[in-house]
This record gives structure tokens, C-alpha cells and sequence, in this order.
């Protein structure tokens, strides 16, 4: 006669591997789906970078320099190069608070600028595009100017 503790083992045994594979049934469709997904996401990337190589070779050759901003209102163009900027406040003999008194903004705007932290927007862009051609004294005369309260 069988004991009676084997027959309950096997029992158990054979409950636990039934209850199991309906699990892991679901669990294997699920990565079936996951893997499909991923297999057609592969497949739309490839045509994705394929679609962009061929697009960037009808494209012209030289992108607009994204060193020119547009002016909103006026649609004039000016480049901004910070480097630029600082060797003519220094040519100048401006600190940077003058500079940003000349150009409507803060020294602290100034020294974003100047660093590459940020860009100078429309109006203070033309104003410092202005200022190129200026020279010492005239720029000594518009911030007295514009120190005593009248306008430049």
C-alpha cells in the first residue's frame, strides 16, 4: 500500500505545476507581444534614420548661420558673437554695467552674454549691432547722457 504521504506530495506536486503553466502561459504571450513590438519599433527607426540620411542629402549644403537672429518687428538681421561683444566693450573701456546702460540692460545681462549663458533679444541686439562703428567719445558723451536723465 502506497504511503499515504508520497500520494499527498504528488498530489501537490502535480496541482502546483498545473496552477504554474497558466501563469507562465500568460507570461509567455506577453513577451511574444513585447518582442513583436519591439521588432516592429526596430523596423520604424530603420526606415525613420533611412528617410532622414536621404532627406539631409536633398537638403542644401549650407544650413542659415545660427548665429544671425531676426529682429521681429523689423526683420533686419544681426549677427551676435559673445567674443565679439567683449572685445568691443573692452575697446570701448565700458565695464559691463555701462555696456548695459548703452543697450538697455543689466550688467548682469552683460556677462551672460559676454559667456555664452545667454542671447541678447531683438531691441538689445540692435543696440549693441550700434555700437559697433561707435567710438570712445561719442559713447563717453551718450552715457553721460544718458546718466544726467536725458535721452542719447
Amino acid at each position: 500500500m502506497p504511503n499515504i504521504a508520497s500520494v499527498l506530495k504528488a498530489e501537490i506536486v502535480r496541482l502546483a505545476r498545473k496552477e504554474l503553466r497558466s501563469e507562465v502561459d500568460s507570461i509567455r504571450k506577453a513577451l511574444a507581444a513585447a518582442r513583436a513590438e519591439s521588432a516592429a519599433l526596430k523596423r520604424r527607426v530603420s526606415e525613420l534614420e533611412r528617410s532622414m540620411r536621404q532627406s539631409a542629402r536633398a537638403a542644401p549644403a549650407r544650413p542659415p548661420s545660427p548665429t544671425s537672429v531676426e529682429e521681429a518687428d523689423g526683420g533686419d538681421k544681426f549677427r551676435f558673437r559673445a567674443s565679439g561683444m567683449a572685445s568691443n566693450r573692452k575697446r570701448l573701456g565700458l565695464s559691463a554695467a555701462d555696456f548695459g546702460l548703452l543697450v538697455g540692460a543689466s550688467g548682469q545681462s552683460v556677462y551672460a552674454w559676454e559667456q555664452g549663458k545667454a542671447r541678447p533679444r531683438g531691441k538689445n541686439l540692435a543696440a549693441i549691432a550700434a555700437l559697433r562703428g561707435v567710438g570712445k567719445r561719442e559713447v563717453v558723451e551718450r552715457l553721460a547722457a544718458l546718466k544726467s536723465g536725458g535721452k542719447p
